[in-house]
């Protein structure tokens, strides 16, 4: 970071009450506390050489749900080719991004860590193509949506402890996995859990700080690695990219850093993307910084009732969304990705009719659930790519994708 801009955090973090000494290493007035936990639904002992957050992570990394990430798209279908991103190196990216800005800011990084390996657990295989063809499916029983799945991995679905189902997570650990809610389904969490992980968007406030991170460092991960995927794929050019904004800035400070790189194209993509990844980074820190400094927040309360305060700037928003336009509609409208895409949604909705038509297809433990049609989609969902197309022939007899 240059001098003058560690400057203006510095003096901006002082100004904010409450606001850490992020070079003393301690943690912000702001940041969840595991101390302070508001616990887990089922009460258990502490663990004696992890807080509650820690322990959080690790329950994730060692879950079902989390090794199936490594087979399941994120653009890419897993098959077509070993360096492509997956769900589970995109979540791991997350993880990385997200700790790094956590330190910065004073907040909680072991809570970061937890949610960003988290955040992705109930994505269906195929991507959104999954994920729309099953919310298809499910149109009558109130939909599907990957972000709610994940707290219902977390919560019910992961089969791991012999006193309660799913993993038992901490509030703040669940509140940043469920990012985003409707109104209809967040009421019905407040039935089962009142007061619970649904309640904000009831009341319209704010999650943690840690959570609003989370939500960005997601962003900032995919926009930089579907740049990388989409050139080593050979759907996007670099010549496209030289008329987005923000990627061209990169570029031309990288050549005129490293003149050499011109002659060596992969090294030099590396080097843009490292510089548009730093300084969307350092962005969210002074930003948020400096928003929190204007709503005067002392308080993680204070927090959850002012605004979103973790942020870009709104130059950096302005680029960062272009270039979502851009790979939107360059990549992921791509002819041949929705190619993939029309073929993956078809395996999906004809597993789906042939596992609601004969439950005793699935697993023992789904073919005997009461809800067919929400297990049935629960099963699909936690399917990987290949799993569900080898399910799809030996039940179809027909070879896709």
């Amino acid at each position: 970071m240059h001098a003058e801009a560690g400057d203006l955090l510095r003096g901006v973090a002082s100004a904010a009450a409450g606001w850490a000494d992020v070079s003393a290493g301690s943690l912000s007035a702001l940041a969840c506390d595991p101390a302070r936990s508001r616990g887990r639904l089922f009460a258990e002992p502490p663990a004696p050489t992890r807080n509650a957050y820690q322990r959080d992570r690790d329950r994730i990394v060692h879950s079902t749900a989390f090794r199936r990430l490594v087979y399941k798209t994120q653009v890419f279908l897993n098959h077509e080719g070993d360096l492509f991103r997956t769900r589970l190196t995109h979540s791991l990216e997350v993880a990385q991004l997200g700790r790094s800005i956590a330190r910065a800011l004073g907040l909680n990084e072991d809570l970061v860590e937890a949610v960003a390996l988290a955040h992705d657990l109930g994505h269906t295989p195929f991507g959104h193509a999954g994920q729309d063809a099953l919310n298809e499916c499910m149109a009558g029983q109130g939909g599907f949506e990957h972000n709610l799945q994940s707290l219902r991995v977390v919560d019910r679905l992961e089969e791991r402890y012999p006193a309660f189902d799913g993993l038992n997570l901490t509030f703040e650990t669940r509140e940043g996995v469920l990012k985003h809610c409707s109104r209809a389904h967040a009421e019905h969490l407040e039935l089962t859990e009142p007061g619970g992980v649904g309640r904000r968007f009831i009341d319209r406030t704010q999650p943690s700080l840690e959570a609003q991170l989370c939500n960005l460092a997601d962003a900032i991960a995919y926009n930089a690695h579907d740049i990388d995927d989409g050139v080593r794929s050979g759907l996007i050019s670099m010549g496209q990219l030289m008329e987005v904004g923000l990627f061209a800035h990169y570029h031309q400070q990288a050549l005129d850093d490293h003149p050499a790189l011109e002659h060596k194209p992969r090294r030099l993509l590396y080097e843009t993307i490292r510089r548009m990844l730093s300084d969307q980074v350092y962005d969210v820190i002074d930003t948020t910084r400096q928003a929190v400094a204007r709503a005067g927040v002392r308080t993680l309360e204070d927090v959850r009732q002012a605004g979103p305060l973790v942020a870009f700037g709104a130059d950096m928003k302005a680029r960062s969304s272009a270039l979502k336009k851009f790979l939107f509609a360059s990549l992921y409208r791509h002819p041949q990705v929705m190619h993939t895409t029309g073929q993956a949604q078809q395996v999906v909705r004809e597993l789906f009719a042939a596992y609601v038509d004969t439950p005793a297809e699935m697993s023992a433990d789904f073919a005997a659930a009461t809800d067919l049609q929400r297990t049935v989609a629960d099963y699909i969902a936690g399917m990987t790519d290949r799993f569900a197309l080898r399910e799809h022939e030996r039940l179809t007899g027909t070879r896709l994708l």
